[in-house]
């Protein structure tokens, strides 16, 4: 089965997902050659594992409260708290509460 991204040019809505948040699982908004952008879902309780990314992130609380850790760093990020990471800078992520993040990867840089 195909994978459904959003078209260049289409509005994605970001809205908080409010009482649905439970329901809606983590999905890729759009993807390109250089470029991913993933609304990630998570339950409170909720453990990603640290791991690195090839390339720089940006990463977005768009509602509820999760712990972002980068290496013995740990942030509270709540809904309009953004944050960037270099390239495979090892870090994790635990939902304190339900939430939904928005993740941005560049995959490659073009010189």
């Amino acid at each position: 089965m195909a994978i459904n991204h959003a078209p260049p040019a289409e509005i994605i809505h970001l809205q908080p997902l409010g009482a649905q948040i439970g329901s809606l699982k983590t999905h890729t908004l759009f993807k390109t050659d250089v470029m991913e952008a993933i609304r990630l879902v998570l339950p409170a309780g909720k453990q990603i594992a640290e791991h690195k990314a090839p390339g720089e992130i940006t990463v977005q609380c768009l509602e509820g409260c999760v712990k972002f850790s980068v290496g013995e760093t740990t942030h509270e990020m709540t809904a309009g708290d953004l944050l960037y990471l270099e390239a495979a800078q090892p870090h994790a992520v635990e939902a304190l509460t339900d939430s939904s993040v928005l993740v941005t990867l560049i995959l490659n840089k073009t010189h």
